[in-house]
């Protein structure tokens, strides 16, 4: 029995949810860690160092952190129900979701990096960034993309030719 690990990137959407599910059917049973990657409001909290609005960011951070955890929580548990053995994790870092997946893998030694892909396409994966590229770009270790099932149906759609010619009909012998 191998002790290997997966680290499973989990936000609570769809493609996350698919990704579980892809690392259940194709690895039954495997230890994986459910990692939640947020970024802390540290940054924003040392520009407001003695304003008063720092109290207030305080109890937002505090929400998003306890939010963090639930989000984390229901990924292991969702992976659990699929037979994995799972635990969560949060990772608060003042980086990207990527840089903080990419490092959460190194930490746990994971034989591989499994996350979703939300599929976006042209100028707004070039605006928003594509988590799944910057994993597989930085990460030293195996990655796997999966697709949701919304993702994978469009691109299969989309890979189809819009319509198959239609040969000719034969002419039929006139019948007197």
């Amino acid at each position: 029995m191998t002790t290997a690990r997966v680290l499973i990137a989990y936000d609570g959407s769809a493609d996350a949810r698919t990704a579980i599910a892809e690392v259940a059917r194709l690895l039954p049973g495997v230890k994986a860690v459910v990692l939640y990657a947020r970024q802390p409001l540290e940054g924003l909290a040392a520009h407001l160092e003695g304003h008063r609005a720092l109290e207030d960011l305080r109890g937002v951070e505090k929400a998003s952190l306890d939010a963090s955890e639930r989000i984390a929580f229901e990924g292991a548990e969702r992976a659990r129900a699929a037979g994995l053995s799972a635990e969560p994790r949060v990772l608060s870092r003042m980086s990207t979701a990527s840089e903080a997946i990419v490092q959460a893998a190194e930490e746990i030694d994971a034989a591989l990096i499994v996350l979703g892909s939300r599929g976006r396409r042209g100028l707004w994966s070039a605006v928003l960034g594509s988590t799944s590229v910057n994993v597989l770009h930085h990460a030293r270790r195996p990655t796997m993309v999966v697709p949701s099932e919304a993702v994978a149906s469009a691109r299969q759609r989309s890979s189809k030719p819009a319509s198959e010619p239609v040969a000719p009909e034969t002419p039929r012998p006139e019948m007197n």
